[in-house]
């Protein structure tokens, strides 16, 4: 049996708990224990309930295979109990691999676990995390990512993703399926996927005419939308454009065409039968070479891979 320790400072988030506590335990071979850092045998929750049958830390001894430190608000003050991030570097250094959901990733960066390695969080808490422990390489896309034997991951309901993609590197990938299925999973999504849609950010945008633009960018993918024909188009220069784009999205001109072509192409592979050569085309990358590149590029997984993992054997492949 694998041990599986999913513990975090109270008050913790329930669905960070509950999330992977479901997966584990709905899979084969694991004994899972719920820890507490005090000592009492429950842990509460930001929502004012407590969870029993919590198993005080210092009564967790022994080899543990997977060692899980939650997120909430306990984890989101900037001040740590020192007696139990020393328990965490104490067990991690016994622990097969060690995870965090959402904001535990501040506990694990606290007791030295992510010094000098690539970590997410919530998207809200990243550059928090990256200012406070500045020995961390923080990137605020993915939805989970693993650096050597430590994994981290982005807000709440992405502990499920990455749960299950420890269930998959243990079992194979029918199993975490399996898992999926009875938790009425729509996906298992993996961690090169975006925590939120770029394409809905043109709500957020407070330049009109920018939101305009973006709005008939969404509906000429396959047009011309090179940074100079998009700032004409406006009637701007290209650098002033992009000064502009880059402080309504956080992204330039090419960034912002990349995500949105990329997300267009994603609704297409999750809700049509067409074949990625045709996809790329509708979607304006012009050949799939080029689509599968900027998958890469965006997502860190090929068009191939994202098709294969979320789409039926009804796609037609290149």
């Amino acid at each position: 049996m694998r041990k599986v320790v999913i513990v975090g400072p109270p008050p913790v988030q329930v669905l960070d708990v509950a999330g992977p506590l479901e997966v584990f335990s709905n899979a084969p071979y694991y004994d899972v224990q719920i820890g507490n850092p005090g000592v009492e045998e429950c842990l509460q929750t930001s929502r004012g309930h407590s969870l029993t049958g919590a198993v005080p830390v210092r009564e967790i001894t022994g080899p543990i295979d997977t060692l899980v430190i939650v997120g909430g608000a306990g984890a989101e003050t900037g001040v740590y109990d020192e007696g139990f991030v020393s328990w965490i570097a104490e067990a991690g250094a016994r622990s097969r691999r060690v995870a965090s959901i959402c904001t535990g990733a501040f506990l694990l960066a606290a007791a030295g676990l992510l010094d000098g390695k690539e970590a997410v969080t919530h998207w809200r808490f990243c550059d928090q995390l990256a200012k406070e422990f500045p020995k961390v390489k923080v990137r605020p896309e993915p939805i989970f990512l693993r650096d050597g034997s430590v994994y981290t991951s982005a807000g709440i309901t992405a502990g499920i993703d990455l749960s299950l993609a420890l269930v998959e590197e243990d079992h194979g990938h029918r199993a975490a399926l399996d898992v999926a299925r009875f938790l009425v999973m729509f996906l298992v999504r993996p961690g090169g996927q975006a925590q939120f849609s770029h394409m809905l950010s043109r709500q957020a945008v407070t330049f009109q005419p920018l939101r305009e633009l973006q709005v008939w960018m969404l509906e000429n993918l396959k047009a011309d939308l090179s940074v100079e024909s998009l700032a004409d188009r406006i009637g701007m220069s290209a650098r002033h454009f992009t000064r502009v784009c880059l402080k309504e999205t956080r992204m330039n001109p090419g960034q912002f065409v990349d995500r949105m072509r990329v997300e267009a192409a994603q609704q297409l592979i999750d809700s049509s039968t067409m074949g990625l050569k045709e996809i790329a085309d509708q979607c304006g990358f012009g050949t799939a070479d080029s689509m599968r590149r900027v998958f890469l590029r965006v997502l860190g997984i090929t068009a191939g891979e994202y098709t294969n993992r979320f789409k039926s054997t009804a796609v037609r492949p290149f």
